[in-house]
């Protein structure tokens, strides 16, 4: 069965920290009273899960607020190298979490918490009567994130692994997984590559399609808090919950899959 790992630098190493943190109990620093407030700038395809995570994650600590600042992977690093306030980072992908190791901005070694792929969203009704990615050569307009996000990338590799080629006019780009999910509920694009939690997250406005595990992309998910935040306890305690009971059963709910080695 044929899958694509994207983060061949750092995955091995990271996949004995979830082994570790996977067992914490939720979160892992209770033992020691939390304050204060922290910035966790996510992924966009994390929109859903993360705020349903940090109100019980609050509920949990009373005492403290957790922010959100949900964007394109891509996005958050040049946001976060640039100063942008944020004590942590969670990625869609291995590669731009690398960007931050390489430059020393994260205060401990990232934490692979949770995996995703990728479906094909089509408008209500399927009126196109898409079934595959070779499909979409046929259906008008086919929305894809952009090249340089995650989501984008791993749209293409599927692409490629199908053997399938979009024409640029027919395809059009979003900014992340949520605007190219968009193109779709709001009728401007005939069908769209997305990551199997958001085609869920959408509920009835569009249609999911599967993609065949052996075309399929497995995309890893790290987090890691920023060497700059004020307040490393809670941002430490963030990222524990994440591979906590409670912070799995919660990615579950909203359809990511076990990191690896889980």
């Amino acid at each position: 069965m044929k899958r694509a790992i994207h983060w061949a630098i750092v995955v091995a190493a990271l996949g004995a920290l979830v082994a570790t943190n996977a067992a914490a109990a939720i979160p892992a620093a209770k033992a020691k009273k939390l304050s204060g407030t922290i910035t966790v700038s996510a992924a966009a395809s994390l929109t859903e899960a993360f705020t349903t995570m940090g109100a019980d994650f609050q509920n949990a600590n009373p005492g403290t607020t957790v922010t959100f600042n949900f964007a394109a992977s891509s996005a958050l690093v040049q946001q976060i190298q640039g100063g942008a306030p944020a004590d942590v980072f969670a990625s869609a992908d291995g590669a731009n979490m690398q960007k931050l190791v390489s430059g020393d901005e994260v205060a401990d070694e990232p934490t692979v918490f949770a995996a995703n792929e990728l479906a094909i969203v089509v408008k209500k009704g399927n009126p196109q009567h898409v079934r595959s990615l070779a499909d979409l050569t046929d259906v008008g307009t086919v929305s894809l994130c952009a090249d340089a996000v995650p989501c984008g990338k791993y749209a293409q590799q599927a692409l490629s692994q199908a053997g399938v080629t979009i024409p640029p006019e027919h395809g059009t780009k979003g900014a992340d997984v949520k605007a190219t999910l968009s193109a779709v509920s709001t009728g401007d694009a005939d069908a769209a590559i997305v990551y199997a939690t958001d085609a869920k997250s959408a509920g009835s406005s569009v249609q999911a399609v599967r993609i065949p595990a052996w075309l399929n992309v497995y995309a890893v998910y790290p987090i890691a808090p920023i060497a700059a935040s004020s307040n490393q306890d809670l941002a430490h305690a963030f990222v524990e919950y994440t591979v906590s009971p409670a912070g799995q059963k919660a990615l579950r709910g909203y359809g990511f899959l076990p990191p690896p080695l889980q």
